[in-house]
């Protein structure tokens, strides 16, 4: 399935957040509409809904609960998923690879998101510092020349 991109609205995108996020090609939605406050709040994520939408970086994030909207509200690059959503080991290697908002991790209080659950077990810190590193060069933006 390809990965969509959607430019941030002016203003949108505070410093040192990632300017693309990948969105789900049929809905545009970020994490295929899954809640992303609720990744640390239980043991798996939790559908948002359309009543508790928030535009963030270009994007639609939806949310559970009103209260998790708001957190998300004040501080988004604390719940948004790091790499722009891509898989850290795609990434490490050098390539863009959608990743699936089912099969997340958090590493040092950061939310990546995998290809699959075994790509997710075998990415340690070692595999997520060369995505980091990697992910100035290979956003969306700096890849199509924004």
């Amino acid at each position: 399935m390809p990965v969509s991109f959607a430019l941030p609205a002016r203003g949108e995108t505070p410093l040192g957040v990632p300017g693309l996020y990948a969105a789900d090609p049929l809905t545009a939605l970020a994490l295929r509409g899954f809640d992303p406050v609720s990744y640390r709040l239980g043991s798996a994520p939790l559908p948002g809904a359309e009543a508790h939408e928030f535009t963030w970086a270009g994007l639609v994030w939806r949310f559970a609960s009103a209260s998790n909207r708001g957190a998300f509200a004040r501080t988004p690059e604390a719940y948004a998923p790091r790499l722009g959503g891509f898989d850290p080991e795609g990434m490490a290697a050098g390539r863009l690879v959608e990743a699936d908002p089912l099969v997340a991790a958090l590493r040092d209080d950061r939310l990546y998101l995998f290809r699959d659950a075994e790509r997710r077990a075998r990415t340690g810190m070692t595999l997520i510092d060369a995505a980091e590193a990697r992910w100035p060069e290979l956003r969306p933006e700096a890849v199509i020349g924004g």
